[in-house]
């Protein structure tokens, strides 16, 4: 079973700026990690196909600037066995379309497999939607916030989704894309081990050359079909009201806090 996990390096720290013009994150020089929801996702593609029948091969691909390889590496040290970098300044800047539509489009030229796992979503968007949309590019059937994989057969997995509304079990053909919960499993931690014997593996770096579609027009901030307008961090302060009295009297003092617009405008 071939499978390809897709992971993202994320700033690891909630002290980032924002560039006024395009709406986006400044990375450069910001401590990065690999992206907590997608050690998940790793941790879930090794146990698949270490259940497969005949067993498999995990590749872990990401999208990013050239210092995502350490996310990589973070993924060789767990099992990998193969990976990939999608890294081109013409994809700096993309919202989540285009970011699972450059996703999309690197898998394209990796050539067939069995199935796509993802982490649910991603510390510094938390839109959990790269996922299902990069699924949709690719035509897979999928399953989103995936608790659990039951079942590895050839041909299908069998899964538990967790929804609002309760869970529910399904059977999956292969090829197939799963976007995968933190209950999913307990990842591994990097062996020590791995992470000197896989030092010297080869990275594959694919650029907008490489890419079956190599319009730039396609790609980045300009293709984006969303568009931050403001960013700003929410007001902050000591200030605070302390309601006393009975549960009534609190209560008639914080209607009259609310009337006089003091928290609602």
């Amino acid at each position: 079973m071939k499978i390809l996990v897709c992971i993202k390096q994320v700033p690891g720290t909630a002290q980032v700026e924002i560039d006024e013009k395009t709406g986006t994150l400044k990375r450069d020089g910001v401590a990065a990690k690999t992206n907590p929801f997608d050690l998940y996702a790793i941790e879930t593609a090794l146990r698949i196909r270490d259940a497969a029948p005949g067993g498999g091969t995990v590749t872990a691909v990401s999208m990013g600037p050239p210092q995502s390889e350490k996310a990589l590496r973070e993924a060789f040290a767990m099992g990998a066995d193969d990976a990939v970098l999608l890294s081109d300044r013409a994809f700096g800047g993309a919202d989540v379309l285009m970011t699972s539509y450059t996703l999309a489009q690197g898998i394209a030229v990796l050539g067939a497999f069995d199935l796509v796992v993802c982490g649910k979503q991603t510390t510094d968007g938390d839109t959990a939607q790269v996922g299902p949309e990069l699924a949709e590019w690719l035509g897979l059937p999928h399953v989103a916030n995936v608790k659990s994989v039951d079942k590895v057969e050839a041909g299908a997995l069998e899964v538990t989704a967790d929804l609002p509304y309760g869970e529910v079990r399904q059977r999956v053909p292969t090829p197939c894309l799963l976007a995968v919960e933190k209950d999913v499993c307990e990842p591994r931690l990097p062996s020590y081990r791995l992470r000197k014997a896989t030092a010297g593996r080869e990275i594959r770096r694919i650029g907008l050359s490489g890419l079956r579609d190599a319009d730039p027009k396609h790609y980045g901030l300009s293709a984006s079909p969303t568009q931050v307008k403001r960013i700003f961090p929410p007001p902050s302060g000591s200030g605070r009201t302390m309601l006393e009295g009975t549960a009534a009297e609190q209560a008639a003092a914080l209607a009259d806090i609310l009337e006089e617009g003091k928290f609602l405008r």
